[in-house]
């Protein structure tokens, strides 16, 4: 098995793809523990946003990339042109560069570092993450904030939630007088909402699946916001100018048919919808309906790109780091690789000290001399533990030059080939 990761992005996929290979946050847990059981991965990670689904495990990665064909009830040969699967060192680099933001439609975006946090402490606590991908993500979080401190490579930045704010400007002449309507009440809406709510509405209401986590939210915004159920969207769909919806819902929370009977009730008055969710919270179709202004995450890529000319020096400083860092981590791998050696070498001197001490003791409890028991020791110590490399020295002769070498450069001995 080796470090790998198995994934598709927003530059390899397009939504209609992602969604149909995203994980919801509730099935993680089942999701982990399945692919160790499938026997395909020792240890594994599954992150899972808007824009990506990547799986990092110590794993065979064809094994991983049925696995993950067969979770998700599709044809392994419908989803393969659009995975990249890395091996250790390129596992090492994209964990790097996705928790810095410079794999994300937002260059330098910051949110990507906390989901990857979720993602890394759901699978701990499913008790799925070893030794490599503890070191892995300890190491990425570490290279993360050093990155993010010492390059302006988040700087200028557009987000999701400030584009979201500007998409609506461009569509209707005030945003003060503008009634927004939230589907969701997780992460992303918070950061919208909160956007919005600057720009004081004239009516924002959460609405959520739980009515506690939309009171909640609306209580964040500090104005006047109102909370209701998922339920009541049908309902009050068409009293609002803007919806933005991201929920973890496989299936679209608003269909064309609601669409169409909202657009009736307001009058034909147009309707800005924004779905960040994947899978998609508000059907395709809806697109079609006049006065109807869909956009998906993917329509974002434009509007997100602001102020990315002025990164890009960033960028290229922290791509600089991100290979330093690798290097580090590959380093530090390599060493690992010598630990159980190490520790046999360590177990086998272990025996030997104790071997000869009670024999040491068995010669003081006869009442033989301190003096001759200690010369005794000293003796039979260094003869135990040089018997071997002096064995294996005198075996090889004269014919193993790189063996000699290596023994005169563990025991510090100079000209060891020198004749006299």
């Amino acid at each position: 098995m080796q470090l790998t990761v198995i994934g598709l992005n927003h530059q390899t996929a397009p939504l209609g793809i992602r969604e149909k290979l995203a994980f919801a946050a509730e099935k993680l847990p089942d999701a982990v523990n399945s692919l160790l059981d499938s026997g395909a991965a020792g240890e594994a990670v599954i992150l899972s946003t808007c824009n990506r689904t990547e799986l990092y495990c110590v794993g065979e990665p064809a094994a991983v990339t049925e696995w993950l064909a067969a979770y998700q009830s599709l044809p392994a040969a419908e989803i393969r042109p659009y995975l990249y699967t890395y091996g250790c060192t390129d596992t090492v680099r994209h964990a790097f560069r996705v928790a810095c933001g410079l794999d994300s439609m937002v260059l330098g975006e910051p949110q990507i570092l906390g989901q990857i946090k979720d993602a890394v402490n759901a699978a701990q606590e499913q008790n799925t993450v070893g030794t490599w991908l503890n070191a892995l993500f300890q190491k990425t979080f570490s290279v993360a904030k050093e990155i993010r401190s010492g390059t302006a490579v988040g700087e200028h930045s557009v987000s999701m939630a400030a584009a979201a704010v500007k998409m609506a400007a461009q569509i209707f002449p005030s945003v003060g007088k503008l009634n927004v309507l939230f589907v969701g009440a997780g992460e992303m809406i918070e950061l919208v909402a909160t956007y919005f709510a600057a720009e004081n509405p004239r009516l924002m209401t959460v609405a959520n699946r739980t009515l506690a986590r939309a009171e909640e939210l609306c209580g964040k915004l500090g104005i006047n916001a109102e909370s209701c159920l998922l339920s009541d969207i049908p309902e009050i769909l068409h009293q609002y100018d803007v919806v933005i919806s991201s929920t973890a819902s496989p299936l679209p929370v608003i269909g064309k048919g609601m669409a169409e009977r909202a657009l009736k009730q307001r009058g034909q008055m147009p309707v800005f919808m924004l779905d960040l969710a994947v899978p998609r919270d508000i059907e395709a179709e809806i697109a079609e309906l006049d006065d109807v202004y869909l956009y998906t995450v993917d329509d974002m890529a434009g509007v997100v790109q602001s102020g990315r000319e002025a990164r890009q020096k960033a960028a290229a400083e922290a791509e600089v780091m991100v290979e330093q860092k690798v290097a580090e981590f590959l380093e530090w791998q390599k060493s690992r690789e010598n630990v159980p050696l190490i520790r046999a070498l360590r177990d086998e001197g272990e025996r030997a000290r104790r071997h000869v001490l009670e024999n040491a003791m068995k010669q003081l409890a006869k009442g033989a001399s301190p003096e001759e028991v200690l010369e005794r020791l000293s003796v039979q110590l260094t003869n135990k533990l040089l018997h071997s490399p002096t064995h294996t020295l005198s075996k090889a002769g004269g014919s193993d030059s790189g063996l000699v070498e290596a023994v005169a450069q563990i025991y510090h001995l100079s000209h060891p080939l020198q004749k006299p």
